[in-house]
């Protein structure tokens, strides 16, 4: 059996499902204070000065901050349902079907959120999800994830969830220097839609 570690955004989609996300569910008054609150961490972001864990951070602090869990969680499947299948590649999900009817385990693994990312999951057959968490407490969310952001700790986690010496071939899909060390897993990786080992 096989080991397919696949990411999600700019991998799977066409773009960042995330940023879409979050732009979904801001208040009003999000959106107004978001090019003082935000804008300087994007920039900072596309120049390569801010981490892509430091922008996630910083605007789940913002986005998601004291908002009802369970408000989040319903528009979260809403848009896993409604907004995602435009954004999804079709040779991406041929490619997960592939890995399925092999009888690969097929991981997901994201620093997008488990709220649409589950959903999104479910409805294609994949049972292996490793991605950002937020937390809540008392029914509200914190604005931070629950144990910390883990698009930066990608090979990491899936180490500690996976004996990898189980598998006979480690195939791994990704797009940006976050999942370099994911790549660095597998016999047979996959690059922004090439295949470079």
């Amino acid at each position: 059996m096989d080991l397919a570690l696949v990411d999600f955004d700019h991998t799977v989609t066409t773009c960042d499902t995330y940023g879409r996300f979050l732009r979904s569910i801001a208040t009003p008054q999000q959106r107004a204070s978001a090019r003082w609150s935000i804008g300087p961490w994007v920039a900072g972001y596309r120049i390569g000065l801010v981490s892509a864990a430091a922008l996630r951070g910083r605007v789940t602090r913002l986005a998601f901050g004291g908002r009802d869990a369970a408000e989040i969680e319903a528009i979260a499947r809403r848009y896993a349902e409604d907004e995602l299948p435009a954004l999804v590649r079709p040779e991406m999900l041929a490619r997960l079907a592939w890995h399925r009817d092999r009888g690969d385990t097929v991981v997901l693994v994201s620093g997008s959120l488990d709220a649409y990312l589950l959903p999104w999951c479910e409805r294609h057959g994949v049972t292996d999800l490793v991605c950002n968490r937020l937390e809540a407490v008392g029914g509200r969310l914190t604005g931070r994830y629950l144990g910390g952001d883990r698009g930066a700790h990608k090979a990491a986690d899936i180490r500690a969830r996976y004996d990898l010496s189980r598998y006979t071939r480690i195939h791994a899909y990704g797009d940006s220097r976050e999942d370099l060390p994911m790549l660095a897993l597998a016999h047979e990786r996959w690059y922004r839609g090439r295949r470079v080992a």
